[in-house]
Order: structure tokens, then C-alpha cells, then sequence
């Protein structure tokens, strides 16, 4: 009797939820309905890249010269991916050395460029000093700024302080970082109340306190995105390597990559590994953006961009 009144208040839940589901369909009409079938086929067809970056790198040679070419794989196999090793084990440098590289400076950047840009956006939200707007102008303004016609100026830097071929030399040129000093202050001022903050330094919090212990909880999401930013920026660069390391082992796995890569471009054989190369360097930022994409939404609504 027990398992019978068990079943029956089951099949009285699920109906009750499809009935929902069909009521909230019902009240849909046509035109909702037709914006939905269009976003979800942009939806499809924006996923395309990203399966045809997977497909590609488990393609047969033979399979990765048809034109035009396929999203779908016939044949997939690993080799692409044992020729990478391959290949890696027999550099003079050990490839675990550059993805050592590659974890270190891309960590401290993310965690550099999180910390500085917080610093930097939090006065310029909650705090009246003179010349506030003019360095914020200031800040907005060098988002004009081409990365190509700062590159001599970073290089000058980085010589005269002496941080060739050191961790710092990499992480030094992203630590000033418009975008995400400009998505900080934005949320900041939007998601932080001045109350919330007189109210701790009433009770005798300090600046600092009060900026680790209330401001940085607040804005998590502001600091999500600017992580996953940083990280993109961080995991692909391969300018710092090129231009202020010449010590072969202080170099990142994204320009080790490219190097070889780019070496044999023009062989047949090098394309399987070109491929599996470009899923290596794609693979980490889809997995970071995944985890914290909803943040990253969460910002954009909030900081004022459509």
C-alpha cells in the first residue's frame, strides 16, 4: 500500500510539471518562438569553431587536406597528438620546462593583474581626491592604444630594470590592464554602498580591511572576469618570450609551440601536429572560461556594457 501511494503522489508531481511546462509554452507566441529557433541556430552555428578545433586534432592527414574541408572526422586517431610529444621530447629544452613557464607566469599575472587593478579601481569609485576623473579619463583613454605601438616603450622598460629573462619580465607588461581596472570600478561603484563601507570604518576598520574584507567579497564576479581575461592574455602570449627572453628555458609552451610549429609549416606532416597544438593552447581557456562564465554575465550587466 505504501509503494502504491508512493507512485501515485509521484505521477501526480509530474504531471503537475508537465502541465506547467505546457502552460508556460502556451503562454509563448509566435513571434517568441521564432526568436527562439533563430538564437538557438546562432548558438549552434557560434559552437562550430569549437567542435572543429577538437575535430581537426583527431583528423588522419589524408582527412586534413579535403576540400572543402569537414567539421566531422571519419577516422579519428591520436597520432596527431603522439607526434606533438614526439616532437617535444627530442627539443633541447624539456617541454615540461615551458609548461612550467607557462603555469607559473600565467598564475602570478592573473593574480598580479586581479590585485593591481582592484587597487586602482577602488579609489577612483569611493574615494573623492583631486584629479580622480582625469586619471580615470586617462585610464580610458590608453584603450586606444594599440599593443603594436607600446611595444618598443615595454621593451625599454623591461632592459633598463634589468628583468630580462626573469619571470617578471613577463608578467610586468600585463600588470597595467585598462580593461579590467575600468570593469573594477564600474562594479565597484554599482555593487559597493558607501553606507556599507562608513558603517565599517565607524566601527574602526581600516582602509585596507576594509578594501580585503568588504570590497574584494562584493565583487567577485568583477574579479572572475577579469581573471579569465588576464588568463587568455596571459596562456597565448607569446611576445614576452619573443622579445625578452633569450634564455631558451625561460620561455612559455605557447611559444615553444609556435615555434616548431611555424618551422615546419610547410611540411605535410607538421599539419597533424599544428592541429593538435592549436587544441593544446585552446583546451585550458575554454575549461577557465567554463567554470566562470556565469560571473563573467554577471559583470557585463553590471558594469555598463551591452
Amino acid at each position: 500500500m505504501a509503494g502504491t501511494a508512493t507512485t501515485s503522489r509521484l505521477s501526480r508531481m509530474l504531471s503537475s510539471v508537465g502541465l506547467r511546462r505546457r502552460s508556460r509554452l502556451n503562454k509563448i507566441d509566435g513571434f517568441q518562438k521564432i526568436l527562439y529557433v533563430l538564437l538557438t541556430l546562432v548558438g549552434l552555428f557560434m559552437v562550430v569553431p569549437i567542435v572543429f578545433n577538437f575535430t581537426n586534432a583527431l583528423k588522419p592527414v589524408q582527412e586534413l587536406f579535403i576540400f572543402p574541408p569537414r567539421i566531422y572526422v571519419e577516422d579519428p586517431t591520436l597520432q596527431n597528438f603522439k607526434d606533438l610529444f614526439l616532437l617535444t621530447a627530442n627539443a633541447v629544452v624539456p617541454a615540461t620546462r615551458y609548461l612550467f613557464n607557462s603555469i607559473v607566469v600565467t598564475t602570478l599575472t592573473v593574480i598580479g593583474v586581479v590585485l593591481v587593478s582592484a587597487l586602482c579601481a577602488y579609489p577612483l569609485a569611493k574615494h573623492n581626491f583631486p584629479g580622480r576623473n582625469i586619471l580615470f579619463a586617462t585610464i580610458l583613454l590608453s584603450l586606444m592604444f594599440a599593443a603594436e605601438t607600446v611595444a618598443i616603450p615595454r621593451y625599454l622598460v623591461v632592459s633598463h630594470l634589468g628583468i630580462m629573462n626573469t619571470y617578471f619580465g613577463h608578467i610586468l607588461p600585463h600588470l597595467a590592464a585598462p580593461v579590467s581596472v575600468f570593469l573594477m570600478r564600474q562594479f565597484i561603484e554599482v555593487n559597493v554602498p558607501n553606507e556599507l563601507l562608513e558603517a565599517a570604518k565607524v566601527d574602526g576598520a581600516r582602509e585596507i580591511t576594509v578594501f580585503y574584507k568588504i570590497v574584494i567579497p562584493l565583487i567577485l564576479p568583477a574579479v572572475a572576469t577579469v581573471s579569465i581575461l588576464t588568463f587568455q592574455a596571459a596562456w597565448g602570449d607569446v611576445g614576452t618570450s619573443r622579445l625578452f627572453m633569450q634564455d631558451e628555458s625561460m620561455k612559455t609552451f605557447p611559444f615553444f609551440l609556435t615555434t616548431f610549429v611555424t618551422g615546419g609549416a610547410t611540411g605535410i606532416a607538421r599539419q597533424g601536429v599544428a592541429a593538435a597544438s592549436a587544441l593544446v593552447l585552446f583546451l585550458p581557456n575554454l575549461i577557465f572560461f567554463l567554470i566562470f562564465q556565469r560571473k563573467v554575465i554577471a559583470t557585463m550587466a553590471h558594469s555598463g556594457i551591452k
